[in-house]
């Protein structure tokens, strides 16, 4: 029987686990939270990773050759460990545990429902806040999508504008019939709420009650005579039945329940969610998971179900599964918890339910096969672009690592330096560094060149340098990294400035350099008295050019935004011992930079928080 060798630290905290229900966390060396799990008696669970290691999968072997310690919290039952479970798996997103593979939030659909005139948005959270959320989709594009079309229908607020009735002209929105014109009174506050209730149901599946309401207001707006306004209901009602006719019908019982399929292929894990309300189809969202590649299908659905319902905006009565789960008694309990009526997890066996499970789990299976298709021709053009690009410039490696560098001012103010990082032909995005530059401050003047050279030497300098010896910096691996390729925005002049940094670093032997020149999309190298000029529509061409691009993109986005703060920027914060409460208090006593100018030193340290020296230190600066 092979057990693992446990620290005495260990040892100890394994002694000490109670027998009551609740969740436990699995650190590593650097503290990292890398398992989260729960359990009905924390002792017996806990303890049985550490049993013998033959009967466990691969994926909990390497887990336990990780765990350095552990911690746990007691629950008072196991509703609620599971309750805390998902809790700290969104909070630590722990590497062994199965989780949505994307770490943002996914977007809502938000009725601003508690205004009086409620307006609609596209969010990311969802708050107790009165409003109205639908969702969660995973594509941004589609929810927009999805809006524009509902608004030929329900011609919703999408201004600023605070509603009054009374303005003297309205939008170009209300005069293409995409707004109902509250802000000059062409609705009033009842009119305009049944609309954006129209909204709602129609989100909600409730067609036939928003086609009934329409085809009712159509036929009362013709019986007063308001013509123009009939005709206008008579449009939204066939924009309506257009998109009813795209959302297939299901189920003649017209029930609201969720279907949910996976599908696995080559570690990939890809689960599907039909949403059927009132018996149709009315959407379909598509999920990657990671860590779940070892996992069974039974484990893999229970974590998918507590991860994406955890945040969604509705709960329908009854959710189609295509296997039973373990633990269906806590998932339903904290499900209805959460709806505040029953939910019931169903594994159909046949009829029409096992239909739609099938259904989902074909779509499962080609949506995935499609995503891979197109990760395999991605991965193909890039390893084609790598080669070319290689060939072309003739380094000694393919330069699956390349650093691109760009600066950007505005006449010798607020210059940056920008360093963007692809990986493989791809950009990784939590390594893009970006630098505030000092000299030029001093010059007043633009200099590209000695921006360049200090940016440059500030990275390459810390790829050399010991870190750890330096107190007080934390140290960032990022730095150690050595490209496989330097790209410098420009030509010879700034491709000369990068060499001199490589060579005054001992670097210049060991990291490929060019410069691209922007006009003519040139490549300069070193010692080479022809550039190298790239075949135009060449995959290596679009790669280079697209590093360029987000290098410069991400320059010109840190200066305007270095530029914004300078704008809003108080002389006063620039005085040492005038905090926020201080500008504040002496705002509003003199009312401008101008009367604190103008003002003695008496009358400065008279404002409450003052003292005389800073009084004195104010009027030297100002």
């Amino acid at each position: 029987m092979s057990r693992p060798k446990l620290s005495p630290a260990l040892q100890a905290k394994l002694k000490q686990l109670p027998t009551q229900p609740g969740c436990y966390l699995m650190r590593n060396a650097r503290n990292d939270v890398i398992y989260v799990g729960k359990a009905v008696n924390l002792r017996s669970r806990v303890r049985s990773y550490f049993q013998d290691q033959n009967r466990h999968a691969a994926k909990t072997r390497r887990l336990v050759a990780d765990i350095v310690d552990l911690e746990w919290m007691v629950t008072d039952t196991e509703l609620e460990a599971l309750i805390l479970e998902n809790e700290l798996i969104k909070r630590y997103r722990p590497r062994y545990n199965i989780r949505l593979k994307d770490d943002k939030q996914y977007p809502y659909i938000k009725i601003h429902w508690q205004d009086d005139f409620p307006k609609i948005s596209i969010v990311r959270r969802m708050l107790p806040d009165g409003a109205r959320y639908y969702g969660p989709f995973t594509s941004g594009y589609a929810v927009r999508q999805t809006l524009e079309a509902l608004r030929r229908v329900f011609p919703y607020l999408d201004c600023s504008r605070v509603i009054t009735g009374r303005d003297e002209r309205p939008c170009l929105y209300y005069h293409i019939k995409r707004c109902a014109g509250p802000c000059i009174g062409a609705v009033d506050r009842r009119e305009y709420r049944a609309i954006v209730d129209g909204l709602c149901q129609f989100l909600e599946g409730k067609t036939k009650e928003t086609l009934a309401k329409l085809n009712q207001r159509m036929m009362q707006a013709a019986e007063q005579l308001q013509f123009e306004r009939a005709a206008m209901y008579r449009d939204q009602i066939k924009a309506a039945e257009r998109i009813v006719e795209r959302q297939k019908v299901v189920s003649g019982r017209q029930q609201s329940e969720d279907v949910i399929a996976l599908a696995r292929d080559k570690g990939n894990t890809c689960v599907q969610v039909f949403f059927i309300r009132r018996g149709r189809l009315i959407g379909r969202e598509t999920f990657m998971l990671e860590g779940a590649d070892e996992e069974d299908n039974g484990e893999i659905l229970a974590s998918f179900i507590k991860q994406f319902y955890s945040d969604a905006a509705y709960l329908p009565p009854t959710i189609l599964l295509p296997r039973e789960l373990d633990e269906i008694d806590i998932i339903e309990r904290w499900l209805r918890s959460k709806r505040g009526s029953r939910v019931i997890l169903h594994v159909p066996k046949r009829g029409d339910k096992k239909a739609l499970v099938n259904m989902a789990t074909e779509n499962a299976h080609s949506t995935l096969a499609a995503m891979q298709a197109q990760w395999e021709a991605d991965a193909h053009r890039q390893t084609e672009a790598i080669a070319q690009l290689q060939q072309a410039l003739n380094l000694p490696k393919p330069p699956l690592r390349i650093e691109c560098f760009d600066i950007s001012t505005l006449q010798g103010t607020n210059t940056v330096g920008s360093m963007v990082v692809f990986v493989r032909g791809t950009p990784r995005k939590s390594e893009y560094r970006r630098f505030k530059v000092r000299s030029v401050s001093e010059i007043g003047r633009p200099d590209d060149y000695a921006s360049m050279r200090e940016v440059l030497h500030r990275r390459y300098r810390r790829a050399i340098e010991d870190t750890e010896e330096l107190p007080g910096r934390k140290t960032d691996p990022v730095w150690k990294s050595l490209p496989d390729l330097l790209i410098v925005d420009g030509g010879k002049g700034q491709l000369n400035v990068a060499v001199e940094v490589l060579q005054e670093l001992g670097l210049y032997e060991v990291v490929p350099v060019v410069g691209l020149a922007k006009k003519e999309e040139l490549l300069f190298q070193p010692r080479q008295a022809r550039p190298v000029r790239l075949p135009r529509n060449s995959p290596e061409m679009y790669l280079v050019q697209r590093i360029r691009d987000e290098a410069h993109r991400f320059a010109i986005g840190y200066q305007r935004h270095l530029r914004s703060r300078a704008m809003t920027h108080s002389r006063l914060e620039d005085v040492p011992g005038v905090g926020m409460k201080r500008r504040q208090a002496l705002l509003k006593h003199f009312h401008s930079i101008d009367a604190i100018r103008n003002a003695n030193i008496d009358e400065i340290a008279a404002v409450p928080g003052m003292t005389r020296q800073v009084a004195q230190r104010i009027k030297e600066m100002l």
